[in-house]
């Protein structure tokens, strides 16, 4: 298997935009059990019968993850995922992985091992960001 692997500067651009989701709840949320003035809700100001509302979207367990992902070299992929790609990159111990995120946006979670240690990679279409987990207990 060939992997790209990026410069120093852009695996710490990398690895910093990856963080950045884990700290932004954390300084942006107000304190535990105070909401914001301004952003109550009143359901009485409404155009149509609530009952007429219903989930959208896909049900529980709906978007499959993908659990240990075939990888091919970048020459393989030329065909169909160009230089412009956007990828979340991950790199464990030396071994580098890119997830497309033409891929992610169907299934959002990959289930895979990184460097001999097992990762979740997630991605939210609705927000575009992602964050990678070391999946042991």
């Amino acid at each position: 298997m060939s992997l790209c692997l990026l410069d120093p500067m852009s695996e710490t651009l990398i690895r910093l935009l990856l963080l950045l989701p884990l700290l932004l709840p954390v300084t942006a949320a107000p304190a535990c059990g105070q909401s914001l003035p301004g952003f109550e809700t009143d359901l009485s100001k409404r155009s149509i019968d609530l009952d007429e509302l219903v989930a959208g979207g896909p049900p529980k367990d709906g978007i499959p993850a993908l659990d240990d992902p075939l990888f091919v070299a970048p020459e393989a992929a030329a065909g169909w995922l160009t230089p412009q790609e956007p990828v979340v990159a991950l790199e464990v111990n030396g071994d580098a992985r890119a997830y497309p995120l033409q891929i992610l946006i169907w299934h959002e979670i990959v289930n895979d091992r990184v460097g001999g240690v097992p990762v979740a990679v997630t991605f939210c279409p609705l927000c575009y960001s992602a964050v990678a987990y070391a999946r042991t207990v």
